[in-house]
């Protein structure tokens, strides 16, 4: 098989229900493989880039893509990874594709791949992990619950309670909503997000008063909207994600709920405020580890480079695409780290390291990965960051 970056889709395997494999293929167990096929010179490095290509999250698929093969440029304009040249295939990881796990148990099975990065969401990430964890290195880019301490897997994304605990007590000294309602996508994210945060909440003197939680693919939000005039609420908590989130954030609008009701949500990017549109995105407000308009140097310099690598037609920069851009150049370090080691794949990452990030991400080892966290507010199409949380 070439490896490069176009997608690749396996058919649905005889003996499934609706294209879902009524038996999921796994590895065998075992400890994960020794470094050794790594140090192995001449032969390309190969990464599959497992993004969503559909469904809801597949607004994030073009600047995930275009992201990470920047990082790729980058390092094989140097010496690659580990002398050796990255190539990158790309596996489809929305949440409707039924033949994730097949695909990657294939690729692993053949020696076809090297590594994985993942952005997706976290449904998708215990799929994975079940199917191959524990076989190669598995570099997690998104924001997500937090957590995550599989051995081989490196979550190295921002973590709610680091994003909702700051910008839940802002929001409580500078705009003094009280009655919260949460609606989020029906999967672990969200359920955990909400039950954080209603603790935060309380803390900050309000009350979260219901929860609701929808499907992948709902257009029909009137209950949501319904509900928020029952309980009276005056600020909701979104998290819901990519096209889910701007179906729902366009109802709100078109109600005219934003002129009383506040909004928060983690999971908003330049590409879901676009969809939204200015008119719908009046006291929207996004805690995040990433703007595209963040004023700093190593923002700026790698908005150069991405623009300068892509031309005007580049991808909208945002949080969910700089992630993979951070994975790869993650992945090289870490890789890098393990030069000349003799040691298994589980005790990679146990020292500090260092990495490209266009936000400033630090990793201290042991898996404990920080970023700096954002407070905007949508402005028009663009984010106004209000502070550093």
């Amino acid at each position: 098989m070439v490896l490069s970056s176009v997608p690749v889709s396996r058919p649905a395997p005889p003996g499934s229900a609706g294209g879902r494999p009524l038996l999921r293929p796994r590895l065998p167990a075992g400890a994960m493989p020794r470094p050794a096929r790594l140090a192995r010179p001449g032969a390309d490095l190969n990464v599959a880039l497992c993004v969503p290509l559909g469904g809801s999250a597949g607004i994030w698929g073009p600047s995930a893509m275009a992201s990470a093969r920047l990082a790729v440029a980058e390092l094989n304009s140097d010496a690659g990874i580990l002398g050796r040249a990255c190539r990158v295939l790309t596996v489809n990881a929305a949440d409707d594709a039924d033949d994730i796990e097949e695909t990657l148990v294939e690729l692993v099975q053949a020696g076809e791949v090297d590594a994985l990065i993942g952005m997706h969401t976290s449904g998708v990430r215990q799929r994975i992990l079940r199917a191959v964890g524990g076989h190669l290195p598995y570099v997690y880019t998104p924001l997500y619950e937090g957590g995550e301490t599989t051995p081989g897997v490196f979550a190295i994304g921002e973590v709610t309670s680091r994003q909702l605990q700051p910008a839940l007590h802002w929001l409580g000294r500078h705009r003094q909503p009280r009655r919260w309602l949460a609606v989020g996508n029906d999967y672990v994210w969200p359920h955990v997000s909400h039950r954080q945060a209603r603790q935060y909440i309380a803390q900050a003197g309000g009350e979260m008063v219901e929860e609701i939680y929808l499907p992948f693919g709902t257009t029909d939000y009137s209950e949501v909207l319904d509900a928020l005039s029952r309980c009276r609420a005056d600020a909701v908590l979104v998290s819901l994600i990519g096209q889910d989130a701007i179906d729902f954030n366009r109802a709100f609008g078109r109600a005219g709920l934003s002129r009383s009701i506040l909004r928060l949500s983690c999971a908003i990017g330049e590409n879901e405020l676009l969809g939204i549109g200015a008119d719908n995105a009046e006291d929207l407000y996004v805690a995040s580890g990433y703007f595209a308009t963040l004023d700093t140097d190593a923002n700026l310099a790698f908005k150069e480079r991405y623009q300068s690598h892509f031309g005007e037609r580049a991808p909208t920069l945002n949080t969910f695409g700089q992630s993979t851009y951070e994975g790869v150049h993650f992945l090289a370090a870490l890789l890098g780290q393990a030069q000349g080691s003799a040691q298994g794949w589980a005790q990679l990452g146990q020292a500090p390291l260092s990495y490209c990030s266009a936000r400033g991400a630090l990793y201290g080892g042991a898996g404990l990965s920080t970023t700096p966290i954002y407070l905007a507010r949508a402005d028009g199409n663009t984010f106004r960051v209000i502070t550093r949380l």
